[in-house]
């Protein structure tokens, strides 16, 4: 394993920090970004397609099988 490969876990968990910080400054401010997966996972939701919308929001988001039911179960 050379210098690189050791960083690239260190570097994730400091972007998935960040991330979070930034989710709750836009929470904080009332803010919200449309993400652009989220058309097709409504659409899907519409058509009664659940289990894919679930699909595409994990692929989407790397979001585990329960956070991406649960958040599928919100919109329909």
């Amino acid at each position: 394993m050379d210098l690189f490969d050791s960083r690239i876990p260190r570097l994730e968990k400091r972007v998935a920090r960040i991330e979070h910080k930034l989710d709750l400054i836009l929470a904080h401010l009332g803010l919200t970004e449309p993400e652009p997966w989220s058309d097709e996972v409504n659409a899907l939701v519409r058509d009664g397609k659940k289990i894919q919308a679930i699909k595409v929001y994990r692929e989407a988001t790397g979001a585990g099988l329960k956070e991406a039911k649960d958040a599928v179960d919100k919109l329909g």
